[in-house]
Formats: C-alpha cells, structure tokens, sequence
C-alpha cells in the first residue's frame, strides 16, 4: 500500500438535491489516512447520498469532492478504492471463486485469489454458485470483492446486513486487521454498537447536514444527559415524573423506570423530595444509541 499524507477524503461544501429535497447540504468534512469512520444517520438523512458522491456515481450539485487529491472516478481507475454497497446484486450464474478470481484480474494491484476468499471468510464456499448463498454469505462475497486489491480506502455501506453475531464478528476483525495496515475505512451502519465499538470516528448526518463529529465518547458526551433506571415498589406515578427537572424522555414497563436528564443530580434529588424511594438506582452515561437520538431528536425540534 503506498503510504500518503494526503486527505484519503475531502468534501468542500458538497450540496446534492433532488428536486426540492436537499439530500446533502453544505458537507464539509476530511478523512485521513489510516482512519475508521462511522457515517450515521436515520433514514432520508443523506448516507447514501454521501456514498454515491463519494463514488463518483453521482456529481454534486455544489462544492467538491476529492480522493486522495484527485477525483472519485481517477482515484476509483487507480485502484486507490474499494466499495461494498447495499445496491446492484452479485454475478449470477458463476461461482464464488471465479467472480473472486474476476475482481482480482480488474484491479491495478491484485491479491492472490486464495489470500482474498481466506480474508473474507468464504474459503470454503468458493465452488459454491453465488445464487445458492445466505443473505450472510452474500455479504462476505461483496467484502471479498472490494478488498481484492491493495486499495487505499475501503467504503462499506451497512456491511454486516444479514450476517448473524458470529459472522459480524468475523467480519468486524478482518476490517481491523485492514485498518492496521494504514488503511482508511468508511462505513454506514444502522447497528449503532458497532460504531461504538470499531470506529475512532463517527460523523451524524441528519436532513443531509453534518450534526457532529469526533470520537464516540465525544458524541455521548455531546448529547449531554445521563441514564437514569430504578424499580418502586408501588405503582408509578406518571404525573409525578413528568414534573422531574431535566427530565428530558421517560419510560416504563411495570415497576421499573427508565429516563433519561440533562442533569441527573437534580432529577434524583427531586425523586427523594416528591416522596418516591427508587429501588436498585443506577446513574450511566448514554450509550452511542441514545446520544444519536438525543442528538437528532434535538435537531428537529428546533426546526
């Protein structure tokens, strides 16, 4: 792999609309070299979009987008990227070593076909036909395919869909092992833990603008509130939560509580105060889940 200093990806104030939807408003953002980056976002929030321009597979309508310093579609000729996304199907009608061995043959810097398949974990399926594969196996079959080659960066769009925990956990290692090697690694996900767990970087796209970048612990601190969860003995008084102080979301099932507050201090003093006796308290930051939908819930109610 050639080893470089050159942003891997640049977006300048990228805009994209269709029609009157802005998909992507005003992107700036920077990867570098070596990095693992997490692209979260609800549905509609511009991921795919992002990819595609990314990709070269859709030309913004406003800004840039560079690759290593050049174009997607140059950088994409030169072998500098690898791509595994959710559209398009696989090559019927062949097996899974000769599409492996296809792939192989079309990138400027190769891998043997037998380190490629043992990669991605599919060894022993490669005289299997592609339409005869698992939902699963069809995932690692596309992983096979864009890392191929000594790409540079590899772009994952919602990579472990249908893999089952052993599976993604596999998965998740051999992206490691590529990122070890300096390569930088883009990947959309909807299993937000894993986002937590794999990447040292995680951009939030909502209504195709960019919400919040930096570390996982940066966007749980970001979002600002502490989980709050407990048992009474009794029934639960709605009406009595719902007055809490920096209250911001609750729940319950049974006797157990679960809330969320801006200042958790001030929420459990109140608790003592209006009488209640919360048994099995427990205070924890958000996880990465929660922070995400703090942060968007936040985002929509100021529109």
């Amino acid at each position: 792999m050639t080893i470089t200093t050159t942003a891997a990806v640049a977006f300048e104030g990228v805009g994209k609309a269709f029609g009157p939807v802005r998909a992507v408003a005003g992107l700036s953002v920077t990867l570098h070299p070596g990095e693992t980056v997490a692209l979260l976002g609800p549905n509609g929030a511009g991921k795919s979009t992002t990819l595609d321009l990314l990709l070269g597979l859709r030309n913004p309508d406003a800004g840039r987008v560079e690759l290593f310093g050049t174009t997607p579609r140059a950088a994409i000729a030169a072998g500098k990227v690898g791509a595994m996304l959710q559209s398009g199907g696989l090559m019927e009608g062949v097996k899974v070593r000769e599409l492996v061995r296809l792939a192989c043959d079309l990138h400027p810097r190769p891998y043997p076909v037998d380190q490629v398949l043992a990669a991605a974990g599919i060894a022993e399926i490669g005289d299997r036909l592609v339409e005869k594969l698992s939902g699963g196996q069809q995932q690692r079959v596309r992983f096979a395919l864009a890392t191929a080659g000594d790409s540079d960066l590899i772009v994952l769009d919602e990579p472990t869909t249908g893999m089952d925990v052993s599976a993604r956990q596999a998965f998740w290692a051999a992206m490691r092992a590529q990122a070890a090697q300096g390569r930088t690694v883009l990947f959309a996900t909807h299993y937000l833990e894993e986002a937590d767990e794999v990447a040292d970087r995680v951009l939030v796209l909502h209504r195709g603008r960019l919400l919040a970048d930096g570390t996982a612990a940066e966007i749980k601190a970001r979002a600002g509130a502490r989980r709050i969860a407990f048992d009474l003995d009794g029934p639960v008084p709605e009406e009595v939560l719902c007055d809490l102080p920096e209250l911001r979301h609750f729940e319950v099932s049974g006797r157990t509580v679960r809330m969320q507050s801006g200042d958790a201090d001030a929420t459990v003093h109140a608790l003592y105060a209006a009488g209640l006796y919360p048994r099995g308290l427990e205070v924890s930051g958000l996880g990465l889940e929660q922070a995400f939908i703090a942060i968007t819930t936040a985002e929509d109610e100021d529109k």
